[in-house]
Parts: structure tokens; C-alpha cells; sequence
């Protein structure tokens, strides 16, 4: 009687066909295209009659393992690699959206994903309405006739609020909606909103998934139908991850299991200690039981991630120094790293936005956001209490 496999099994041993060569570890095509038998197999290939290789552009043996792993570990039909977690996220939308369609999205996301939908989308006559992460209630009376997509990410970057993933998809499907989750914070490993009723699922591979940031990359995996009208629109716009990220990538995801559950331990332990700083106002992490969907976050996620977003009392000049007193954490604006980091998001991340939108989401100017790393939780603690000691 055969059974699934459990996730770590899964991220490891799901890989491309050995060659003659009998090799155990994946190895590294660095090609830009692959050629062809003879020109009947060569205008068979170009006609989509036969599945292989054609142009890295298009598949490449190292982008398809990694590919196949995250539509395994997602629960996903069908999946696409690009170049960059933005790129994903562009090339989603431009491909499922035509001019004068409309998108519904919570307020809390990426500033560089509110950029996409404030500046550039709206050149093509795509308009966005928003919806606050606490006012769900209110999707429904921001749907017209011409709404195409409902987006939200779950955590939000940086505030790590937590949305109702299935009360979400149950609006979707209600309104013909595409659902699509951004769940970069979470990974396949804490969170499968296909579960839930999402469609399609968004990562930036270059977070938790790469682990280590050493490498850019991002995925859009969920339903064939819609992977094939982003495949088409990127085989022919060119977003596609490269080889030796993809390869990168796919390694990476080997260790997603036991880097994440150490990275969760962290954070927890580091947000607790933050919640009982005298100098520290709020602090939000999806598994502190203050934290104001906890039950949700229970509910969704195996674990709270690790991402942990606090603010400093003293505003922002108090914000500068802590940071400018951390020894060990580095200065970033990555996160998903084995080394922990602290960002700023008012002045860096979410910069481009106004301080109106920035209050909106969540984002103070004292707020700080702390990627907890894979460093033994007592040196991270303490490099953030005497830093804290200076403001």
C-alpha cells in the first residue's frame, strides 16, 4: 500500500532522472540550449509535441527539479521559476491580467509589490483596492464587475499580521476570484494555502528557501491552467531563474525543514524576551499568545516563522540607536539568512511609501523587523539587550 511521503523526504529526494554517469547529488547543467536529434525533432519540440529542453529561457533540467519540488511541497499542480521573488510577482500579474482589470489586495504587502500596483500597473488601466489586514469584512464591497484577482500575503512583511486564508478562499471562489498568497515569510514548510482555497502561490526564493542569501530566485506555483499562461508569458518576456541558482535552490530546500524549525525556536525565544523589555513597546510574532491573531496563526501554520517586528519606544531616533549600537546583527535588508539581521522598514523596504500608507500597514517609524537567525539564540538575545541599553 503506497503512502506520501512527509515533507523533509519529499524536499530531498524528489530530483531529476540520474544520467550514465550514476551520480547521487544533482548535478549543474550550464547550458543555454540543448539540441536537437534532427529537424523533425526539432520542429516537434518547437510544437509543444514533445516535453524537453528546448532554450534555458524555457525549462532547464535544473529550474524544472526545483520546480518540481516546490509544487510538491505546496500541494501545487503546476509551477514557474523566475529570476527574482519580484519577478514572480510581476509576471503573475501581467500574464492573468488584461487592461481595465481590477485587483483587490490587503493593504499589508511588500512596498515593492504596492509600487507595482500604484505606478506601473495602473499605466495599463489595472487598478487596485485595498482592504485593511483587520477588515476583511470589507472585501466584498471592493469587488466590481471587473475584479480579476484577490492578492494577500500571510505573514505581512513586516508586521507579521496573520489573514484568514480560508475565509479568504470562500470569498474568492464566491466571486470567481484568482487567489493569490505571497507566503515567502511562512515557506511550503509552515503553510500550504492551496489547503485554504488559494490558486496560486508566490514565493521569493531568495528568503528561507535560499536560507543563506547567497542567491536571487522566486517561484509562482498552484492550478495548470493558470502556471500555463504564465509559463507563455514568460518563455516569451524572459524572467527566468538561472541554472545555477535553480540548482542552488533545489539543495537548499533539502535543509528547508531543519533550518526553519531552529529558526522558529529562535524567533519565539527572541520575541519573548522583547515582549518583557522595558524599552520596548509592541512586540508582534504570530506565535506569541499576544499577538492578535495567534489562534489564526495556530491554525495555519505549523510555526510562527522567523520574523519578529517590535517597536522601540522613543520613536525613531530611538530606533537609530539601537540599530547603530547592534554588534552582531547585521544592518540589512534581506531576512531569511542564517545570520541574523534588523531592518529598518520606514526608511528602507517600505521607504517608497507615503507615511500615510506606511501607518496603515502597521509600519511606525520606530518599528523594527529582526530576521532571527541560526546563531545560538543567547548570543542573539544579548547583542539585542545592549543595544537596547543605548536608547
Amino acid at each position: 500500500m503506497s503512502r506520501e511521503n512527509k515533507f523533509e523526504t519529499d524536499a530531498i529526494r524528489t530530483q531529476m532522472e540520474r544520467s550514465e554517469f550514476l551520480e547521487h547529488s544533482t548535478p549543474l547543467h550550464l547550458t543555454s540550449s540543448f539540441v536537437f536529434e534532427d529537424a523533425e525533432d526539432m520542429r516537434a519540440s518547437f510544437a509543444e509535441e514533445k516535453e524537453r529542453n528546448i532554450y534555458s529561457r524555457f525549462t532547464n533540467p535544473n529550474t524544472s527539479e526545483f520546480v518540481d519540488k516546490m509544487c510538491k511541497l505546496e500541494g501545487a499542480e503546476s509551477g514557474y521559476a523566475f529570476a527574482t521573488g519580484m519577478a514572480a510577482v510581476f509576471s503573475t500579474f501581467a500574464a492573468l491580467l488584461n487592461a481595465g482589470d481590477h485587483i483587490v489586495s490587503a493593504r499589508s504587502i511588500f512596498g515593492s509589490t504596492h509600487t507595482l500596483f500604484t505606478k506601473f500597473l495602473p499605466k495599463w488601466n489595472i487598478e487596485t483596492s485595498y482592504f485593511k489586514v483587520g477588515e476583511v469584512d470589507n472585501i466584498e464591497s471592493l469587488i466590481q464587475s471587473n475584479t480579476k484577482i484577490l492578492y494577500v500575503e500571510s505573514p505581512t512583511n513586516p508586521a507579521v499580521d496573520i489573514l484568514d486564508l480560508e475565509e479568504l478562499g470562500q470569498i474568492a471562489k464566491k466571486h470567481n476570484l484568482i487567489f493569490i498568497i505571497d507566503n515567502c515569510f511562512a515557506t511550503p514548510y509552515l503553510q500550504n494555502p492551496i489547503k485554504f482555497g488559494a490558486d496560486l502561490v508566490i514565493h521569493s526564493a531568495t528568503k528561507l528557501i535560499d536560507g543563506q542569501g547567497r542567491v536571487l530566485g522566486g517561484a509562482t506555483v498552484g492550478r495548470a491552467d493558470l502556471i500555463r499562461e504564465i509559463y507563455l508569458f514568460s518563455r516569451n518576456t524572459g524572467p527566468a531563474l538561472s541554472p545555477f541558482n535553480a540548482w542552488i535552490l533545489s539543495k537548499s530546500l533539502e535543509t528547508l525543514g531543519v533550518r526553519v524549525d531552529r529558526h522558529c525556536e529562535n524567533a519565539l525565544k527572541v520575541a519573548e524576551f522583547l515582549e518583557t523589555h522595558s524599552k520596548v513597546a509592541l512586540v508582534k510574532y504570530p506565535f506569541l499568545k499576544s499577538h492578535p491573531q495567534y489562534a489564526l496563526a495556530k491554525k495555519q501554520m505549523k510555526q510562527g516563522g522567523n520574523v519578529v517586528a517590535f517597536e522601540v519606544k522613543g520613536g525613531i531616533d530611538a530606533g537609530r540607536q539601537f540599530l547603530n549600537h547592534l554588534k552582531m546583527l547585521s544592518l540589512s535588508a534581506n531576512l531569511g539568512d542564517t545570520r541574523s539581521i534588523a531592518t529598518h522598514p520606514a526608511s528602507t523596504t517600505h521607504s517608497k511609501l507615503s507615511e500615510a500608507d506606511r501607518l496603515e500597514t502597521g509600519i511606525s517609524d520606530g518599528l523594527v523587523r529582526i530576521s532571527v537567525g541560526l546563531e545560538h539564540v543567547d548570543d542573539i538575545i544579548a547583542d539585542l539587550k545592549q543595544a537596547l541599553a543605548y536608547v
